[in-house]
């Protein structure tokens, strides 16, 4: 009985010192709590529990990662439900020598694994990434081989002091987890979580500083930018005075035709003149660059992006000289318009849509979430006051707000879109004034949805696929609704790609939107597109597989019908753009008006036809010179052996090769030369 007393103590002592080592992140959508990341760390283990809501979707995810007591990863388990539904369920142990693992994906095992690799799940929290950098941070050079696949390097870019906190945390950077660094915050006092920033959608904070997220995603995105900036030095090559593309077939966007083949000359960043092969005699160009079985395209727009400073390489090397932001931080965005203008950073044209959401439990956190009409009738007003041109109306907009704001902005010389409002119809959306509609599951849900049913939730999606595949699209209630949207001038921003896997992948399955690149990726990317968004089964597989064959023909039938389309995206920047006007052919547009929808249309429904959008003499030198004839055959447009740009009063030119390379990812063709 004498012992017991001290056993007590001893058993709440060793309760206070795990409860001690108990860590609550809050998880902010833009600067609003939206979900939480509770990790408790005890001898040996992790145990994680990681969970948020954002525009009505989110992951539920447990971990738990276990260590020897020299850090050597022995075990790693996870389960829950990911951001669409599908289910997470994976695991990985090393014991003896060998490792194995099992995921949704894929399982394997290696007798020869060693003690120094680390773990990289399909899916993982911002607690898993931060014990990686730990792991990092122990070993020789702070690299280390993963499993099952890559290879990982951690960089330390600075260290601060938080306000209030009597610690310093430091930027890490790692490499080999994505096509560019991934960035996350350590405590330097004992190499724990203190943040993973996203800048522009939010964060993970060490609960009681989430007042710091504005500082670091400073630091960070300076970081980021610092490393952008040194490849905006060294990557372009400056094509001063006159450049001559000789013999070149060109793409009349306009027309959607080929001609030539022809010289186009380029002088201070535009297209002087279009002339016969060797009719303009001895002008003197400095650069002379061959177009032989090549093809000079206007360089794509992306219609439907979400940019930040990690997409901007990836844009270019695709061939992507132009996007349309529809929905970002107005300042950030911005931000990023006026370096890449001054020439800072390499990237696309930006123009951008201004973004409103209602306030609701599901709401899209923004910069303007009104709760009222007044409220959002005001916020019209401000993007008016900037200079946008276009508004994009999201999913918690009350119906009934719709054909006022729809008035106020065209009064103000803007156009509205965007999804449909939860509790309406697309049909009901056009009729209200709606001059665009964004996404297919949209359109398609107008034959779909009832009274009650709350597309602010996974419903958008799940709907479509358990009914669409039943809709007859010759009914006359679809000949309609088209009709409808032709009369109005309706334009229809599809985004075919963002919706193919998820409709038609299955776990484990190559993702059908980068199969055809996916050797091109880091072994890491490649690992990644064998995750499926949903789960399926053979009778779920067969009638979201059906369902989306339903929307291909209603693409389809809605360019049949003449309603204009363009080519965004909303999903891996550049090589989905790619992807996007490969689908529109499978659907039966042909090849030409697919070129025609990701050049002509993009510029003229984001109001740059008169800079942008076809090769004609005083337009931007934004070109794409691709090896084959993507008229022929789509697929040559991933073939780009060349990007001009026309910046400022200049004309540059950047090798997509070089481009690539600098992402990790292996060239498709060669560069063009270019000669003096």
């Amino acid at each position: 009985m004498k012992l017991l007393p001290p056993l007590i103590a001893l058993l709440l002592a060793a309760a206070g010192q795990a409860q001690a080592q108990a860590q609550t992140y809050t998880v902010l959508c833009a600067k609003v709590a939206c979900g939480r990341l509770l990790v408790t760390e005890t001898a040996g283990r992790l145990d994680v529990d990681y969970s948020y809501r954002n525009n009505g979707r989110g992951p539920d995810q447990k971990e738990v990662l276990e260590f020897a007591p020299d850090g050597a990863w022995t075990g790693y388990r996870t389960e829950g439900v990911s951001t669409y539904g599908a289910r997470i369920d994976e695991s990985f142990e090393l014991k003896d020598g060998r490792a194995s693992w099992r995921s949704p994906v894929d399982g394997g095992a290696r007798a020869d694994a060693g003690r120094e690799r680390v773990y990289l799940p399909v899916q993982a929290s911002p607690a898993w990434a931060a014990r990686v950098a730990r792991t990092l941070l122990q070993r020789p050079g702070q690299r280390a081989a993963a499993l099952p696949v890559g290879q990982l390097a951690l960089e330390r870019v600075q260290t601060l002091r938080p306000a209030g906190a009597a610690f310093d945390v430091g930027l890490y950077a790692i490499e080999g987890l994505d096509l560019e660094p991934g960035y996350l915050w350590l405590r330097e006092d004992n190499q724990a979580l203190f943040a993973k920033i996203d800048p522009g959608w939010g964060g993970t904070l060490l609960q009681g500083f989430e007042a710091e997220m504005d500082r670091l995603s400073d630091v960070q995105k300076a970081a980021q930018l610092a490393r952008l900036q040194r490849l905006a030095k060294t990557l372009p090559q400056a094509l001063p005075g006159l450049t001559v593309i000789e013999g070149v077939r060109w793409f009349d966007a306009q027309a959607a035709v080929l001609r030539g083949p022809s010289d186009v000359y380029l002088y201070e960043g535009r297209i002087a003149a279009i002339a016969k092969p060797g009719s303009l005699g001895p002008v003197g160009p400095a650069q002379r660059i061959s177009g032989q079985g090549r093809t000079l395209l206007p360089g794509f727009v992306d219609m439907h992006a979400h940019l930040d400073a990690s997409a901007l390489l990836l844009n270019l090397a695709s061939g992507v000289t132009a996007v349309r932001d529809v929905g970002n931080s107005n300042a950030d965005l911005a931000e990023l318009r006026g370096r890449i203008e001054r020439g800072e950073l390499l990237g696309p044209r930006i123009a951008a849509n201004g973004f409103i959401e209602g306030k609701s439990p599901f709401s899209s956190q923004a910069d303007f979430v009104p709760d009222n009409l007044p409220d959002a009738l005001a916020a019209i007003d401000w993007y008016a006051a900037h200079g946008y041109r276009q508004l994009k109306l999201y999913n918690s907009i009350r119906p009934e707000w719709v054909k006022p704001m729809v008035a106020h902005a065209r009064a103000l010389g803007l156009r509205t879109g965007g999804h449909v409002p939860a509790f309406m119809t697309a049909r009901q959306a056009v009729e209200a004034g709606y001059d665009e509609l964004h996404h297919i599951n949209q359109v398609t849900l107008n034959f779909l949805v009832g009274k009650d049913d709350d597309t602010r939730t996974l419903l958008r999606f799940n709907l479509v696929g358990d009914k669409a595949a039943d809709l007859k699209l010759n009914d006359r209630r679809t000949q309609d609704f088209l009709a409808l949207l032709k009369t109005k001038g309706t334009v229809v921003d599809a985004t075919m790609t963002a919706f193919e896997a998820q409709y038609t992948q299955r776990q484990g399955q190559p993702n059908p939107s980068y199969a055809m690149v996916a050797a091109h990726l880091p072994a890491v990317v490649q690992r990644s597109y064998l995750s499926a968004e949903v789960d399926m089964d053979d009778a779920k597989a067969r009638r979201w597989s059906a369902s989306w064959r339903v929307m291909m023909d209603l693409l389809r039938r809605m360019h049949a019908a003449g309603i204009p389309l363009v080519a965004g995206t909303d999903a891996t920047p550049g090589l989905a753009l790619q992807r996007e006007l490969e689908l529109y052919v499978q659907a039966g547009i042909p090849a030409a008006q697919a070129l025609k929808i990701a050049t002509w249309n993009g510029a003229k429904y984001s109001d740059r036809l008169h800079e942008i959008g076809s090769i004609e003499r005083g337009k931007r030198a934004d070109l794409v010179l691709v090896d084959g004839d993507p008229v022929a055959d789509i697929r040559a447009i991933r073939r780009i052996a060349l990007v001009i740009q026309g910046h400022n009063n200049e004309t540059r030119a950047l090798s997509p090769s070089a481009l690539y390379q600098a992402m990790g990812i292996q060239p498709f063709v060669a560069a063009a030369e270019i000669t003096k």
